[in-house]
């Protein structure tokens, strides 16, 4: 009855199941895996963010299949003022998520079974994404050391006659890595010889952990490229769904893009209006939340150097920007079962390594948006768990 496509593993396993048994007996536990900026007590404008919803316009319909010009407008002028990047509005599509974004840009670029390049270790979204658009995801390998880097061996070995893309994270989710420009130059050598396009999630591109301004894809003009983001992470309202793509790339391959996105979004039209004209004052709340939450991942981070130096069998792995933190823990038992020990032992939650596509155990993921206290509490209880296992 129902299709392939859906036809997912719904077990429950031993790490889920150890969680919920944790929360069903109602005892108490650190939860290092937080990412809902809304839950960990930031200082929101609450004024300003409700009053941007009693404009009289937004009872109006006005269907635009880009999104309001008001909206995109915005857009255009952050990439311009945060990232010193020339944006045309017009070559700005807004969506609901980057969700609905990759969605979208899948279908534009992909028919039944082709094939996208995606990142190991990274989020694990990307794979029922692909599942849904028909779509084969195929890992190309970041490798560490001392830094991340794309391993451009595995990305070329990756390739097919099927490749229509290559998906990048800016910053990665989690290792936390941003792009160099030398591997700019490779990708987009990459794609002129195969003629590929470039999809890259920079939703973490405003929170850099050591207070540099990154560049944005948006600024690519040597290839196809389609740049997302949202407000989810840029203004830390994950409840306020609006996210965009922008196209750049060769004037002929981006009209023709464009082209068809409209197309696309036209068909579904799924942005409502009152989120649009309320856009530009949600979208102005980054100014107060961003340096609220860039402050506590870089204290928690700190707190995080301080706690593992000179650990044995803890290693925290260098990352340049996101909320993320990477923990190579070196031992026999697997992500899964130090993960479930932590959480039984220490009472900390942690996501583990596999969680994220990494190619072998020994990794740990922690939130750096978590409370302050219960982040140095919990980190110390999770080194004393994995040092005292060595005694």
């Amino acid at each position: 009855m129902f299709s392939d496509r859906t036809s997912w593993d719904f077990s429950v396993n031993r790490y889920t199941a150890a969680v919920e048994e944790m929360r069903a007996s109602g005892a108490d536990f650190i939860d290092l895996t937080v990412s809902n900026p809304t839950q960990c007590g930031f200082r929101y404008d609450t004024e300003r963010i409700l009053a941007a919803f009693q404009n009289p316009t937004a009872l109006e319909y006005e269907p635009e299949a880009k999104g309001l010009a008001v909206a995109r407008a915005e857009v255009a002028q952050y990439y311009c003022e945060d990232h010193y990047t020339t944006m045309d509005q017009d070559s700005i599509l807004l969506t609901t998520s980057t969700s609905e974004a990759y969605s979208y840009v899948f279908r534009l670029l992909c028919n039944p079974h082709e094939q996208i390049l995606v990142p190991k270790p990274s989020y694990p979204l990307f794979d029922f994404l692909g599942d849904l658009q028909d779509v084969s995801l195929i890992p190309y390998t970041l490798q560490y050391a001392h830094g991340w880097f794309i391993d451009f061996p595995s990305l070329e070995r990756a390739l097919s006659p099927r490749t229509r893309a290559i998906l990048l994270v800016h910053p990665n989710n989690p290792t936390g890595s941003f792009v160099r420009d030398e591997e700019l130059r490779r990708l987009n050598e990459v794609c002129r010889q195969h003629d590929l396009a470039l999809i890259v999630d920079e939703v973490f591109l405003d929170y850099t952990t050591d207070g540099r301004t990154r560049w944005s894809f948006a600024r690519n003009q040597e290839a196809l490229t389609f740049t997302l983001s949202g407000l989810s992470k840029i203004a830390g309202l994950p409840q306020m769904k609006v996210a965009w793509v922008a196209v750049t790339g060769p004037e002929p391959r981006v009209k023709a893009a464009l082209q068809r996105l409209e197309i696309i979004a036209d068909t579904y039209l799924s942005l409502n209006s009152p989120i649009q004209w309320a856009f530009p004052a949600l979208f102005a709340q980054r100014r107060q939340i961003q340096p609220q939450i860039l402050e506590r991942v870089r204290r928690n981070l700190s707190c995080l150097k301080a706690e593992l130096a000179g650990a044995k069998r803890c290693q925290l792995l260098d990352s340049e920007g996101g909320w993320y933190a990477v923990v190579k823990v070196s031992g026999e038992a697997s992500d899964e079962e130090l993960a479930i020990r932590i959480l039984r032992s220490a009472r900390v939650l942690i996501h583990p390594g596999h969680f994220y596509d990494f190619p072998a155990d020994g990794h740990i993921v922690l939130s750096l948006i978590a409370n302050e206290g219960a982040f140095a509490t919990g980190t110390r209880k999770l080194r004393g768990l994995i040092e005292n296992a060595s005694a």
